[in-house]
């Protein structure tokens, strides 16, 4: 029973429902208080702009409410503009030091398209070998040298229609982006297409043409310049001794990517494009910038004045537009949409050749053994040497190995080399008729000769070798 006597010190029941009344009021504030400090609407929406990391700055949207913030993956409503690149800086350095990317030795090559991924991606490497050159400029021993770095441009315009002067501009521009990118002094390369096949640029565009304009599959003519592309940045990185292959590659570009190679029939060799390294390569290729939404990599070049340089920049056709679009689409609905499509294709156990090749380098050696726990995979010894396709290098499945013609005394012809491609160059970049397959590969270049007529020999070699102890001599009896 409650007494009316407000000086009562009793504990009666008047005194119990304040407290329960206190405590109800306590625990309701609590539950209203977000988990990061910042108030936000019954909405979840926040209320007073202020940025989740720091709660001191405004957000991105508050202080400069464009589409690109908006639209920067969420995170141009969560995060002012200094922890907004601090976490994309964040993403890049994590990826480069988990997997052993680039080590103090390296001369990496970075392929800049002039877009806003390889953009931010040269950006990153600059400011990283910037502390690399001051802390060896501190340093008493000298003992790490700083890693060095060029920047590789693929010239396709032998293909893609576009004006000398668009051209030359665009070139000069990238010029400047680089040579404002010092110290270090960082070399610039400008690649065509057509040098695949010979020093005589007249000669290789016109076989170049010749080549592409025998394939009538429009999927399959944006698939064989693809392939192109990389055979290119491979060559000017052999001829001038870079160690690693730096893309631009992003979160959003995989996506499409793993929906693409679906659709192509290319789920086997999925696994091998959509990792941080790819060492199939003469030049291992590293993805840095994989975990970064194109949307977030425009949204910085915004905020830094970072200047990116449209050229050769042609929409996608056929399946490729197709799934451009679609997955544009999803993004919109739902900004977690691309991610997730790359962390559940990640799930997809990765090939051996999807890490860096054993080296000296402490880091490097590490991340290899993590990854190999992390997917619990045979050591490379115990496993045969991939075959790959000799136009877009992916690996071959089982039922694409059943094909296989065997090519003896490492001679090809158009119809062996056929044998030997994956089933989707086979349909959609392989013309069907055979005179027109015979002169597709009288203008094919001579680096995917040269793989056609390796892979076989490779795979012979590494059965002898297993089978080495079983077999007689020439000194023995086999009777």
């Amino acid at each position: 029973m409650a007494c009316s006597s407000g000086s009562c010190e009793s504990g009666c029941y008047k005194d119990n429902n304040e407290a329960e009344a206190a405590g109800e009021e306590n625990q309701h504030s609590l539950k209203n208080e977000p988990p990061n400090g910042v108030p936000t609407g019954n909405n979840g929406v926040n209320r007073h702009n202020l940025c989740i990391k720091c709660k001191s700055k405004e957000t991105i949207a508050a202080t400069n409410p464009t589409p690109a913030a908006l639209a920067a993956g969420g995170d141009g409503g969560r995060f002012c503009a200094e922890c907004f690149r601090s976490n994309l800086f964040g993403k890049f350095k994590f990826a480069v030091t988990s997997n052993a990317m680039i080590s103090p030795s390296d001369n990496v090559l970075v392929a800049f398209s002039g877009g806003s991924s390889s953009r931010v991606a040269l950006q990153f490497v600059h400011e990283m070998q910037c502390k690399a050159q001051k802390n060896f400029d501190a340093s008493r021993d000298r003992s790490l040298p700083v890693f060095s770095v060029g920047v590789a441009f693929v010239d396709e315009s032998a293909i893609y229609p576009v004006s000398s002067q668009q051209l030359d501009d665009a070139i000069e521009d990238m010029k400047l982006i680089v040579s404002n990118l010092t110290p270090p002094r960082k070399v610039f390369h400008v690649i065509p297409t057509a040098s695949i096949y010979s020093s005589d640029l007249g000669e290789g565009k016109d076989r170049l043409r010749e080549l592409v304009n025998a394939v009538s599959d429009v999927t399959g003519k944006e698939d064989l310049m693809l392939h192109l592309r990389m055979l290119s940045l491979q060559k000017i990185a052999l001829e001038n001794g870079y160690t690693k292959l730096l893309l631009g590659s992003c979160t959003s570009r995989i996506a499409c990517h793993v929906i693409t190679a679906t659709v192509k029939g290319q789920g086997y060799s999925l696994a091998a494009d959509i990792q941080y390294v790819d060492a199939r390569w003469g030049v291992p290729v590293v993805l840095p910038v994989r975990d970064c939404l194109t949307q977030e990599l425009s949204m910085l070049c915004c905020l830094d004045s970072l200047k990116t340089v449209e050229v050769l920049d042609t929409p996608c056709s056929g399946i490729n537009g197709l799934v451009s679009s679609f997955v544009k689409l999803l993004q919109e609905e739902n900004a977690s949409r691309e991610s997730t499509i790359v962390r559940t294709a990640g799930k997809l156990t990765p090939f051996d050749f999807n890490r860096m090749p054993a080296s000296d380098d402490l880091n490097c050696n590490l991340a290899s053994l993590r990854r190999q726990k992390k997917y619990n995979l045979k050591s490379n010894e115990s496993l045969p040497p991939e075959s790959f396709c000799p136009i877009c290098n992916s690996p071959l499945s089982k039922s694409d190995l059943l094909s296989l013609n065997d090519v003896e005394n490492g001679q090809l012809s158009a119809e062996t080399f056929g044998a030997k491609c994956c089933l989707s160059c086979l349909f959609q970049i392989l013309p069907k008729e055979r005179s027109s397959l015979e002169h597709f590969y009288s203008f094919l270049p001579q680096p995917i000769i040269a793989q056609a007529k390796n892979d076989n020999h490779c795979n012979r070699r590494w059965l002898r070798e297993q089978i080495q102890d079983c077999l007689l001599s020439d000194s023995e009896d086999g009777t």
